[in-house]
This record gives structure tokens, sequence and C-alpha cells, in this order.
């Protein structure tokens, strides 16, 4: 058993796992968690400062917004939209992006051109000007946020992944395997993604985090969920009104940003870290 979950060992992987089960619990128990209706307004209560400040209520613990809105509360709300963005098209991106992976690096040849040349197209685009230009043309709402998500980053894994493939299909096992009369099926999913899968758990995690920036950009711009849905990038755009008088408003969603995204990229390095057999043996020589 401590063999299995050897990789528990790492501060970098339970600091990651702590923030992210924090997000999970937010996310999953939003209701009960939140001290008030994140999009009910009290305009007889704006701009009420965080309870650590002069004039601050426990109502509102993290203080209110232009509209008189709960900020904790949005916030706790917010998760669930970061939460399914990271998770599915973090999830999207990395099945399209390692299929194509391991098909160039197996077969090689023309195929791997082919996808290789796809790729280098795809990556001439800049991500956030793509999914922009995504989501003009497949219109506002969560799901196209995730579809733009799959379509702009399955790149990050065919790129990254398939030097892996093509390392592990030269190995002698996978030879082996070949003339033993296995398939290719059989091959790639017996014999070459059990070695891949560390680094592919690893990318899944950054590309989490990745994830939740593009979701933020998009619903700062007013393309990803409706004015009625509470989210972090959206509540940054209502906050430039007011960031002279009430700067929380502004900082406490940007925190909520950075510390999903911290999150996630400190569990991807603690998971290469110690599931990285290579990684490992170098940092004990």
């Amino acid at each position: 058993m401590e063999k299995r979950f050897f990789w528990l060992r790492s501060g970098r992987v339970i600091t990651g796992l702590s923030i992210i089960a924090l997000l999970v619990i937010c996310a999953l128990f939003a209701p009960w968690l939140a001290p008030n209706d994140p999009t009910e307004q009290d305009i007889l209560n704006t701009l009420v400062p965080p309870v650590w400040q002069t004039g601050g209520d426990w109502t509102f613990p993290l203080g209110t917004d232009g509209l008189g809105r709960c900020v904790l509360s949005r916030i706790i709300y917010g998760s669930r939209i970061a939460l399914t963005v990271a998770v599915f098209g973090a999830l999207g991106a990395m099945i399209l992006g390692s299929v194509l992976a391991h098909i160039a690096g197996y077969f090689g040849g023309w195929v791997d051109w082919v996808i290789g040349r796809v790729v280098e197209i795809w990556l001439s685009f800049p991500p956030v000007i793509l999914s922009l230009i995504l989501m003009v043309g497949l219109g506002a709402g969560l799901q196209n946020v995730i579809l733009a998500i799959i379509v702009v980053d399955w790149t990050r894994f065919c790129r990254v992944l398939r030097s892996d493939v093509m390392v592990v299909a030269r190995r002698d096992y996978v030879a082996a395997a070949r003339l033993l009369g296995f398939s290719h099926w059989r091959t790639v999913t017996r014999e070459i993604l059990p070695a891949t899968l560390p680094l592919l758990i690893t990318l899944m995690s950054l590309e989490m985090g990745v994830a939740v920036v593009v979701e933020a950009i998009l619903s700062f711009v007013g393309m990803s969920v409706g004015a009625e849905v509470p989210a972090w990038g959206q509540m940054i755009a209502d906050a430039r009104a007011d960031i002279y008088q009430a700067p929380w408003t502004l900082i406490l969603p940007i925190l909520a940003i950075f510390v999903t995204v911290f999150g996630f990229n400190i569990l991807g390095d603690g998971l290469r870290r110690t599931l990285d057999t290579r990684l490992t043996q170098t940092e004990r020589a």
C-alpha cells in the first residue's frame, strides 16, 4: 500500500491536493457554504468593506460589490465554473492530444509528418486570440468555452507527448511485443501508454490551471457564462468601476484565480517529480 501511494509523500503533491480539495468542496457545497445569494442585489449595502476593515459587516464577510452582491458568495459559486472548465476542458484536450501523439509517435513516417505539420500550423496562432475568435463564432456559453479550450490546447499534449512516445516505441520490450504478434492497439495501450502515463497526468494537471485562466479571460470580456452566473473573470470586469473605492472587489477574485492555478501547477510539478522515474533517478544521483 505504501509503494502504491508513494507520491503522497511529496509536499508539493499534498499542497496541490489540499488546494484542489478546497476548490471541490466549495463547488459541491456552494449553496450551504455561501452566506448569501450570489446574485441578490442590495442597493443599501453597496461597497461594504470586508470585516477586518472599519465598517465591515459579518453578513458580508468579504464585503460587497458595486451592486451590493456578496463577494464571498460570488467567489464560492464562481469555483463551480472554474472547476467545470478545468476538468472537462483539460480532459477533452488531453484525450484529443494524447491520441494523436501516440499515433504520430508510434507509427512515425508520413503519419507523424502530417500530424506534426497540423500542430505547427495550430501553434502559429496565439492561444488567447484563437480562443476569442472561436468564441465569436460559437457564441457565449460554458459548453462553448470548454470546446474552445479543447480545440486550442490539444496541441500542448500532442507536441510534448509525441517525443516521449517515440522514445518508448523504440524500446526492446515494445519490439518484443510486436514480434509476439500484439496488435497495434494492444501494443500502444499495454506497452506504451503505461510508460507515458506519468507525463500525461502531469500535463493534465498543468492544463487544468491553464483552463481556469482562459475561462477567466473569456468571462472578463463577456464571452463565457451569462451575467446572471457568478464567474471570477466577470467579477474582475465588474470591479473595474470601483477599483479605487473598493479594491477588495478586484483583489479577491484575482487571488482566487491565483491560488487555484497555483494548486494545479504545484500538483503537476509534484507528480512530475515523483512519477517520472528518470527525474527521480537524476535527483538521487
